[in-house]
């Protein structure tokens, strides 16, 4: 049976979904690459709340896809951009999800990686930003997950040049327990951290940035990049000291830059992979035989949809990764913490729909159809 979908044009066109699921069984673990996925958060649907209001979280739910992306095999990166940091979610939610999920972590054997910033700040000083990232670092180990220092908005209004990222971030590589992740967010992703490192130079940046994972290697595991720039993230990669990885966070070119070249490849920390996660953890299996050309013939067709979601203005695809959630049956509402399932149009949320379903990603096309369906109807789309 056809479903009717809106186009960019307002016109209306036959889309035939798939009967066939991509469904992946849970496999062994990777051993070539480590690959986190950025994690949404769930809403409480029957919350009475406005989008200024805290975020009320669906904890079963939220906590439920944990357990999926674990089962098969990939790492979560809690508490991230993915989860709305800064876009719904405050500080105070984010220090929840965090314990709730490094227990959750504990008792099924997953591995976690929690993000630190400085988000209960909007501005402040040098110190009191310091404060502010030493507050969420505490919570992070505490709570017995590894620590991904994430940008900070504050630092980026703050900082009168690269001196003060230099400090700030010696101050906490100094102090971290244990190896973390250095998380480098584009502009493109939140506007807010333009000239990031003390400059809108990229090359000036850079250097800062190596700088600073040069002075503390033994403290550094590893830097995710996320500045759609495939260049770029090589180009760094073969700059990092020995032993830090170089997690991509590229969602535009993640499979060349996970497949790598003669002289390294990324390891993944990625939005992207909360929706595909089954497709993504059987390609890392495949490429974990050393069959390249595979790992790619499985990767490649899921960037359209990738390139979909995070197009322009980049920072509202969580909408698109909560909404194919929705449909793959992993929630039972396209409800979203702030209000924010009404950041995409329809036209984008329907050919969403038709990529996923394309790649087989919804484990039941049937229910995904029929929801689909639903939120046509919504709209005043009649069948």
């Amino acid at each position: 049976m056809t479903i009717r979908l809106p186009g960019a044009g307002g016109a209306l066109r036959a889309y035939e979904p798939r009967t066939e699921p991509f469904a992946p069984a849970p496999g062994t673990p990777f051993t070539s690459r480590t690959v986190f996925s950025a994690a949404h958060v769930v809403a409480d649907p029957f919350a009475d709340v406005s989008p200024d209001s805290p975020a009320a979280v669906d904890w079963d739910a939220t906590l439920a896809f944990r357990r999926h992306l674990w089962a098969h095999g990939l790492g979560v990166a809690e508490a991230m951009d993915t989860a709305q940091r800064g876009m719904g979610l405050d500080w105070a939610g984010a220090a929840e999800l965090i314990r709730r999920s490094a227990a959750e972590a504990r008792a099924v054997g997953g591995r976690i990686a929690c993000g630190v910033g400085t988000d209960q700040l909007t501005g402040g000083s040098l110190a009191e930003i310091r404060a502010a990232y030493e507050e969420q670092l505490a919570v992070v180990e505490e709570a017995g997950a590894q620590a991904i220092l994430m940008a900070s908005r504050a630092l980026a209004a703050t900082a009168k040049g690269p001196e003060d990222y230099l400090e700030v971030y010696g101050h906490l590589l100094r102090q971290a327990a244990g190896p973390v992740i250095l998380h480098w967010l584009g502009p493109m992703f939140d506007p807010a951290l333009d000239g990031y490192w003390g400059s809108a130079d990229l090359d000036a940046a850079t250097d800062t940035f190596l700088e600073v994972i040069a002075a503390h290697p033994d403290k550094v595991d590893g830097v995710k990049i996320s500045l759609l720039d495939a260049q770029r993230e090589i180009d760094l990669r073969r700059r990092l000291p020995r032993g830090v990885r170089c997690y991509t966070g590229d969602d535009f070119n993640y499979p060349e830059l996970i497949a790598g070249d003669e002289q390294g490849f990324s390891h993944a920390l990625l939005g992207i992979f909360d929706p595909l996660g089954p497709l993504a953890a059987e390609a890392v299996r495949v490429l974990d035989t050393g069959d390249v050309k595979a790992f790619r013939g499985l990767l490649d067709p899921t960037v359209e949809l990738s390139r979909h979601l995070f197009q322009a203005p980049t920072r509202f695809y969580k909408t698109g990764v909560v909404f194919l959630a929705w449909l793959a049956g992993h929630q039972t509402h396209f409800t979203m913490v702030g209000g924010l399932q009404s950041a995409r149009s329809l036209p984008h949320l329907a050919r969403a729909y038709e990529l996923a379903d394309g790649l087989g990603l919804f484990p039941d096309s049937r229910l995904a159809e029929e929801r689909m369906r639903n939120l046509l109807s919504l709209y005043g789309v009649n069948q």
